[in-house]
């Protein structure tokens, strides 16, 4: 047996059991174009999967992420019989500490949107009123990039100020309130959205592209990178990665924790309500930002 197929019969086994297996299958694959997809499962040796999950950089917690797919396939196949034992370290290096989210000032957040139009301009596949609203949504509602990349216009209720998140992060989906600001600045964007690109059908994501087309997380993250730069924006705390749009996200929660603190509110209580509404699975989760 290859391990090429035996990734895949690996994957669809998971996938049976309720798990989407992306990043999974996503590492698995990337250890099939390592090792040589046409590889026999029994001839993968220890120093093949070491040289696979310590790659060219330094240790960084990925290397625990590609183990841990590796184990549980390994696993598999030796339950099935196609290996006797599976070609894992047995000793793991210890886990980096976490990554520090950056929390952006509001004088930040200022200058990032003042930035679009200088760096948005064609041929770049984001336009300046579609990475507005994007960065507008991320830090006015808390949500995850993907979140904001699959909103289909369906999920968009502006008469109602609520967005739908569908078949999220553990697969859950919740309904998410957003303020009358917020509101309005969708509403500007659908109206440019309609005449810009009268083609996108009703089905299609809420944000699109320069061409109607969905966007992908790779151009979005590119386009922010650019903005980041222009605007000027950058860590000074010695933390190993520049700030990223993800933390917008955590920006939106410790803003609104530090809102509630000035207005004398029963922040240990509202924690709960923020932890919902950010789509966290644990209060613990949310707890961090305490």
């Amino acid at each position: 047996m290859n391990i090429n197929d035996l990734v895949t019969q690996y994957v669809a086994f998971r996938r049976t059991l309720g798990e989407r297996c992306k990043t999974n299958e996503y590492l698995l694959r990337s250890f099939c174009r390592a090792v040589g997809p046409r590889m026999a499962i029994t001839r993968i040796r220890l120093k093949d999967v070491m040289a696979f999950l310590n790659g060219t950089g330094p240790i960084t917690r990925a290397w625990h992420g590609k183990y841990f797919a590796l184990k549980g396939f390994f696993r598999f196949a030796v339950c099935r019989g196609d290996l006797r034992k599976a070609p894992l370290p047995t000793e793991l290096p210890k886990k980096p500490p976490l990554l520090v989210p950056y929390i952006y000032s509001r004088e930040e957040i200022r200058r990032l949107l003042q930035a679009i139009p200088a760096t948005q301009r064609a041929p770049a596949l984001m336009e300046p009123a579609t990475m507005r609203a994007i960065m507008l949504v991320m830090y006015g509602a808390g949500l995850r990039r993907g979140e904001v990349l699959s909103l289909s216009k369906t999920d968009v209720d502006l008469a109602n100020s609520i967005l739908t998140i569908r078949n999220t992060k553990f697969f859950k989906s919740r309904l998410v309130p957003i303020s009358r600001d917020l509101t309005k600045a969708l509403r500007e964007y659908a109206a440019w959205r309609k005449e810009a690109h009268p083609e996108a059908a009703v089905e299609d994501t809420f944000f699109v592209g320069r061409h109607g087309e969905a966007i992908h997380r790779w151009s979005l993250d590119n386009a922010f990178k650019r903005l980041r730069e222009h605007a000027g924006v950058r860590r000074s705390d010695g933390g190993r990665f520049q700030p990223r749009m993800h933390d917008l996200r955590h920006t939106f929660a410790v803003h609104r924790l530090t809102e509630w603190y000035r207005q004398g509110a029963d922040v240990q209580r509202l924690v709960h309500h923020l932890s919902v509404y950010l789509g966290h699975a644990h209060l613990s989760d949310t707890q961090v930002y305490l």
